[in-house]
């Protein structure tokens, strides 16, 4: 029988800001972790970095990492590129930005609590950008708008759906591929 964890103990540096423990090059490298009677080695982890209100505590530091949110003491983790955001669409905007459209319209329906869903959102983002100017992208949130949700027989999210002069033409279900949702698109351009 397995048993529990109980503690990990983690060598302190001596500085006297424990936070100095966490910054590369202060801690000792690999981490020696003790468990018990047990002891085993960590490899160092530089992913996350750490920022105090003292410019000059990490000035090289921030010299290297540019893209790193400033927020004041707390460890925080490197953003990638901002992300397009595809706009919304509503009960109150179907009409005009889906319906009464010119020219292909893909409608993502998601749902915030949905894990999938953001595993789809930047790929649509990406497609919204190449197909700019051919196809509109939008995404509705089936919790504020389940009307729509339920007129189109949305049971699941994510759900794509491409509509054409006001007509509904094809619907891709889940978390897929971009080539999938690209094939999809391409059928109707």
């Amino acid at each position: 029988m397995a048993t529990a964890l109980h503690s990990v103990v983690l060598p302190c540096s001596s500085s006297s800001d424990p936070r100095a423990a966490l910054l590369p090059g202060v801690m000792p490298s690999p981490t020696v972790v003790s468990v018990g009677r047990s002891s085993f080695s960590l490899p160092e982890f530089s992913g996350l970095k750490i920022h105090t209100n003292s410019s000059s505590a990490l000035a090289s530091l921030n010299s290297r990492t540019s893209r790193v949110c400033r927020r004041g003491g707390r460890i925080v983790c490197e953003a990638q590129e901002t992300a397009l955001d595809v706009p919304i669409v509503t009960d109150t905007t179907w009409q005009s930005l889906v319906l009464k459209a010119t020219g292909p319209v893909l409608v993502e329906f998601w749902a915030p609590w949905c894990g999938p869903c953001r595993i789809i959102h930047p790929v649509v983002a990406e497609l919204s950008e190449e197909y700019a100017g051919k196809l509109k992208f939008f995404k509705l949130n089936t919790d504020d708008s389940p009307s729509i949700a339920t007129q189109y027989g949305i049971r699941s999210v994510p759900t794509t759906m491409i509509f054409i002069n006001g007509e509904k033409k094809d619907a891709v279900l889940g978390a897929v591929p971009k080539t999938t949702l690209t094939a999809s698109i391409e059928k109707f351009l």
